[in-house]
């Protein structure tokens, strides 16, 4: 499940604007590279809509079936804003259906599936 927790307006090249609905996903505990120890975290994404501000407004609190899954993609340049350090990503988080998320998995067993019989 996803949570709809804010919005927030963007604008685009016509001059615009529209609202983008930040979703986030379940409680995840990760563990710190750093120090070895547990916290909590959830993963968040922002899906577009065509939706007024009242609107939503009255979205957020609303639960959706799926999850924010990361998502391979070209690599691109990410400024952490608390350190201003510039790293460079390959990834990106996604809002995905159910549906999808299982083919996304089924998709990368078979690939393990193949990658692996021609290793052998």
């Amino acid at each position: 499940m996803v949570t709809i927790v804010d919005f927030v307006p963007r604008q685009n090249s016509g001059g615009e604007i529209f609202h983008v609905l930040i979703l986030e996903g379940d409680l995840e505990m990760v563990k710190s590279t750093e120090t070895g120890k547990y916290y909590a975290t959830a993963l968040r994404s922002s899906v577009t809509s065509t939706f007024s501000e009242a609107v939503c407004q009255k979205l957020i609190g609303k639960e959706l079936d799926g999850k924010i899954s990361k998502v391979k993609c070209d690599p691109y340049e990410y400024t952490i804003p608390e350190t201003e350090e510039v790293i460079t990503l390959n990834h990106r988080f996604e809002y995905l259906t159910e549906d999808e998320q299982e083919n996304k998995e089924l998709e990368s067993e078979v690939f393990q599936d193949v990658k692996s019989k021609q290793l052998a």
